[in-house]
């Protein structure tokens, strides 16, 4: 009776572990977003432009909750941008690596571009980036967290490992003093390798 028992709990023990492994950026298969999330297209546009590595803007960028995709990028893969005025926060959450619906729908045009689009052969960086608040360290390596869950999520569209170069700026590049302005700077950029 006993061993019966056991065996029956490491069953259990084996179907939860099992099922846990199957989250987004850790399954082998990307999930395609909901049904009931944001349309592709549903992005939004910013004047605020990415700096360049040379301190000059590179002009608006798309971007999602979590994400800002270089203009480059959305042009040539032919991603629509709602400009509706609305100011824009892109943002993780605080403390978090956690991609959101929206940006997995981006993240889904952005990889099928990469693979079969316009940039097919053509490299990224993805930028991870955090708000002033924690430790420097923390930060950085909170932004790398960031950037590898993008790589991650985008390994699983089918988008090579090495035609992605994930990098962290921590806090370096912050600047906000609110909450919206400090949801700002918790993103990934998406960016084009020159």
């Amino acid at each position: 009776m006993a061993s019966r028992l056991s065996l029956c709990a490491a069953s259990v023990l084996t179907l939860a572990l099992v099922a846990g492994c199957d989250s987004p950026g850790f399954s082998l298969k990307a999930k395609a977003p909901t049904a009931g999330g944001p349309k592709a297209g549903q992005t939004n546009i910013t004047s605020a432009p990415l700096p360049s590595k040379d301190g000059m803007a590179t002009g608006p960028t798309v971007d999602t909750a979590g994400l800002s995709v270089s203009n480059e990028i959305a042009t040539a893969c032919g991603i629509a941008v709602k400009a509706d005025g609305k100011p824009v926060a892109p943002s993780f959450e605080y403390d978090s690596a956690a991609l959101a619906e929206e940006d997995r729908v981006l993240l889904g045009q952005v990889a099928k571009c990469l693979t079969e689009g316009a940039l097919k052969g053509r490299h990224v960086t993805l930028i991870g980036r955090a708000d002033q608040r924690g430790e420097p360290e923390y930060n950085m390596t909170l932004g790398g967290s960031r950037a590898d869950t993008v790589k991650r999520y985008m390994v699983d569209l089918g988008v090579g490992r090495d035609a992605m170069l994930g990098t962290s700026r921590g806090e370096m590049d912050a600047t906000g003093k609110t909450e919206a302005e400090m949801a700002h700077d918790r993103r990934v950029d998406v960016e084009l390798v020159k």
